[in-house]
């Protein structure tokens, strides 16, 4: 296969040592602050806090997120969440450094002091209790960060829960001094838990083998935490494929819904009555939780990127909601003020779709939606302000406790890759609920045809495209005469979702490779924009009549390039062509408000029904993506692309699908007969040829320009097969190979007589090396039927020797059809590297090496050789 330096750098760095070092400096740098006051007896203030907070903000927050992102990519579930968490923290607690450097009173001269002062008031009340309450959900958190870290080595573990220590004294330190002295002791261990820690990963990473302890054995093993429960199975609902590339963001998500609903239940409790604080502190983390949104949609995942999406939303659109109401209107409200406000109603219907669409998947995963479906209620504006925040406080209490159990059970689970912490069974089964969502498509059938193949099909960012404009139209909606406070309110609804959000979903268009189709939220959130910033900000601004015609003069231009957006989705779907027609009519409607000549009725009206279409359009595209069927009309689009229609070029070799079974035997047929064929494997798509046709293992060096010196290995259908050939192997390495098959390891076993009883026969000569053989099992449901078919095969990566492997079929026949008799189409690849090689040849000495580290992690083969190892003393 292809050569380990063309593999990407990053999957054979190693971020931990960024994010441990991240970690131990921002903790070094609040060690010093803790011990410098205890000395002095002086607190820090002014540009001390600042400059604190800069750091802790740079180092802790950017640099750890950076190591966060590569641990994602790495396929490490415990270090991605943990990283990207502590980031928030550190960055969280910067900013309040920050807000606590801006409001110590100077030493300056008297304008200094009263500048000062209206900041000291602006932030009031004490910032310290707004710090406690975002610091006492990460304490909660970083201990079970530390406790699940204990299941992958014994480094991380004692420097998360050192973490966690530091944590709780730095809030006692908020309200006494003593307080922030066993803190800074503690943060002097998480720096040396830091360098040690991250050391031990730098060597590792330039030798390939562990010399320092410390990583590569758990204090005690993930599987002890509770045994596999085939009925509450995480993959019960989607039924999708595995997918490795990225590791699981679930966690991280409900990491995020831990911390901001705490934030919120303190303030709406009335322990924090200014939102100053609050606000950035749940803006961070919402931030966080956009990336499990980001790297959910990496993974394929509709369903998460659309819920972490809403839910980022929800978070930043409500804490700046309470900042304006708290910190800018001092909590007076004129009568009436919120009680105009709809845009909550939005996030209701919004919920029950997420709790639609999960229905088929665990309990625990419809529980949490139902109870975000409970939030969002007891957010609608028109309930009285002092039952407003008692229900909204109960909520958010709830809420918070069934994420701290999710991000547990989402986290242990994904570590094991089983489901050992109880998430409970699917509440109904996917059949089910794919045959109550059909019955609107039959109902609808006479109505709106079935799109054909070749049209705009349901993308995975659509349903939160959809939101997020519905969302912001509704928020809009307004009275003729609405007051300032209104506006004020406002302003955070429309821009947030319309604007900020709306730029991260044009983002993911753009990532999938839809450079046009990010054409119309690229379009549409320069308008939200520009209305937030005319019809809400304007009066607040005080706009000149002179510069609304600027703005009438922008209406126009939004109206003309709207029309072009409105022939692109003409040819997309009637969904998508409705809504585009409706922001045409809106889009009038702001012009004439630039004359003063609004017909308000007219736009409440376009407003209302724009928002309906949107929430059609995000239950059809969740639907349709999520099970990957068109079971909700979208309906066909207007003009048909002519250019489709016409005849494609005849393809270089012959193709068959691997999804029937003629084309599986067509496939088996065509490598009889001394063919070589490229074929889906677990991890990257492979060429194949028949142990039984030596000449045509002879082909693929051929057809590869791979040089003699490099073998290739064989792939068998199961263990089982090895065990009738009766090889002469050790019960050490029959336990190893038991534990790492099927799956993406390639394991150097001894080469002997026992192939010619695996049926290798004549290509005994032409497969491994003299003495040894590599031998895969892949755990991909089609090579094994297709090996049960055909017996052995010869494999080695698709692609030109030296050159990046095949994720797609399609990179197959582009690359080597013109050299192979046949390819079987499986679609993308479920891993974007090829496997992980493992020299087995010195296992009886008690060690094995990894030649190549490919699908699954070092550290992970280890682990499974260290248990076993021990198992069987």
């Amino acid at each position: 296969m292809s050569s380990a330096d063309r593999f990407p750098a990053s999957f054979y760095g190693e971020p931990g040592v960024l994010g441990l070092l991240a970690n131990g400096i921002s903790a070094f740098l609040v060690l010093l602050q803790n011990f410098n006051g205890a000395r002095t007896g002086v607190p820090p203030h002014g540009v001390e806090h600042i400059l604190a907070g800069v750091h802790l903000i740079l180092i802790g927050g950017v640099c750890q997120l950076l190591a966060a992102l590569l641990s994602f990519r790495k396929y490490d579930h415990l270090s991605g969440t943990s990283f990207v968490g502590y980031a928030a923290l550190w960055s969280s607690y910067g900013a309040t450094r920050i807000f606590m450097g801006a409001s110590s009173p100077p030493s300056g001269n008297l304008s200094s002091a009263n500048a000062s002062l209206e900041i000291t008031e602006w932030l009031s009340p004490p910032i310290s209790q707004s710090a406690i309450a975002g610091l006492i959900p990460y304490i909660l958190l970083s201990f079970i960060l530390a406790f699940c870290s204990a299941t992958v080595n014994y480094i991380m573990p004692f420097g998360f829960g050192a973490i966690t220590g530091a944590l709780v004294f730095e809030a006692v330190g908020l309200v006494g001094r003593w307080g922030l002295v066993v803190s800074g002791v503690l943060e002097l261990l998480i720096l040396f838990f830091a360098i040690y820690g991250s050391a031990a990963l730098l060597i590792k990473g330039v030798s390939q083998r562990y010399v320092l302890k410390g990583f590569g054995n758990p204090l005690f093993n993930v599987l002890l935490l509770g045994t596999a429960n085939s009925s509450s199975s995480q993959g019960l609902g989607q039924e999708k494929k595995k997918n490795t590339k990225y590791a699981e963001p679930m966690a991280l998500g409900f990491f995020c819904d831990t911390v901001s609903p705490f934030i919120f239940a303190f303030y709406c409790f009335g322990y924090v009555p200014s939102f100053a604080v609050g606000a950035v502190w749940v803006s961070i983390i919402s931030g966080a939780q956009l990336f499990s949104s980001y790297y959910s949609y990496l993974r394929q995942d509709c369903y998460h990127t659309t819920k972490f999406g809403l839910h980022c939303t929800y978070w930043l659109v409500k804490s700046w909601e309470e900042f304006v109401l708290s910190v800018l209107m001092g909590k007076q409200v004129p009568a009436g003020t919120r009680e105009a406000m709809v845009g909550d109603w939005f996030f209701v219907a919004a919920a029950v779709i997420i709790c639609v669409v999960s229905l088929n998947m665990d309990t625990l995963e419809l529980l949490h939606n139902s109870l975000f479906l409970l939030l969002t209620v007891s957010t609608i504006s028109q309930i009285p302000l002092g039952g407003y925040y008692i229900f909204f406080g109960v909520s958010c209490s709830l809420f918070t406790a069934l994420s701290l159990y999710s991000t547990f059970a989402r986290l242990v689970n994904s570590i094991a890759e089983k489901s050992l912490i109880l998430v409970g069974p699917q509440p109904i089964s996917t059949a089910r609920l794919q045959g109550a969502l059909a019955v609107l498509r039959r109902c609808m059938g006479n109505v709106w045809q079935q799109a054909p193949a070749g049209c705009m099909a349901s993308e995975l960012p659509d349903a939160l495209f959809y939101l997020t404009n519905g969302l912001a139209a509704l928020s809009a909606v307004h009275a003729s005469q609405p007051n300032p406070s209104f506006l004020h309110l406002t302003v955070p609804w429309v821009l947030i979702s319309g604007a900020v959000i709306q730029a991260y979903v044009s983002r993911l268009q753009v990532q999938g490779g839809r450079r046009f189709g990010s054409v119309i939220p690229s379009f549409y959130t320069a308008i939200w924009a520009t209305w937030t910033w005319y019809r809400f900000a304007g009066y607040l601004l005080d706009i000149s009549a002179g510069s609304a015609y600027g703005f009438a003069a922008g209406a126009i231009a939004f109206l003309v390039a709207n029309g072009f957006l409105m022939l692109i989705a003409a040819y997309g779907n009637l969904v998508l062509l409705a809504l585009t027609t409706m922001m045409e009519v809106i889009l009038v409607c702001f012009l004439l408000s630039t004359f003063g000549r609004l017909p308000y009725q007219l736009e409440i009206a376009m407003l209302a029904i724009f928002s309906i279409i949107c929430l059609y359009g995000a239950l059809a595209s969740s639907v349709n993506c999520i099970f990957s069927n068109d079971l909700m009309p979208t309906g066909p689009p207007v003009f048909k692309d002519e250019k489709k229609n016409k005849a494609e070029p005849p393809l270089p070799c012959p193709v068959a699908d691997s999804r029937v079974t003629s084309g599986l035997l067509s496939i088996a047929q065509l490598l009889d007969q001394g063919g070589v064929c490229g074929i889906p494997t677990d991890t990257v798509y492979a060429l194949a040829a028949s142990c039984k046709n030596p000449k045509a293992i002879e082909k693929i060096y051929n057809i590869k320009d791979r040089p003699a010196e490099k073998p290739v290995c064989i792939c068998i259908s199961r263990v089982e097969q090895l065990v009738v050939a009766k090889p002469p192997f050790s019960p050490l390495l029959w336990e190893f190979m038991r534990n790492v098959y099927p799956g993406g390891i390639s394991c150097i076993v001894p080469k002997g007589e026992w192939l010619f009883q695996l049926g290798v026969g004549p290509a005994y000569g032409h497969v491994g090396t003299k003495d040894s053989i590599m031998i895969r099992v892949p755990d991909h449901t089609v090579t094994v039927h297709l090996c049960d078919i055909t017996g052995p095969l010869a494999i080695t990566s698709a692609n030109p020797s030296g050159e990046p492997d095949s994720t797609h079929h399609d990179m197959v026949v582009t690359r080597l059809g013109h050299k192979i008799q046949g390819v079987l189409c499986d679609g993308e690849s479920n891993e974007v590297v090829a496997s992980t090689v493992v020299n087995c040849l010195k296992i009886d000495e008690g060690t094995i090496s990894i030649l190549r580290e490919g699908c699954v992690p070092a550290i992970k083969v280890m682990q499974i050789f260290e248990r076993v190892k021990n198992s069987m003393l």
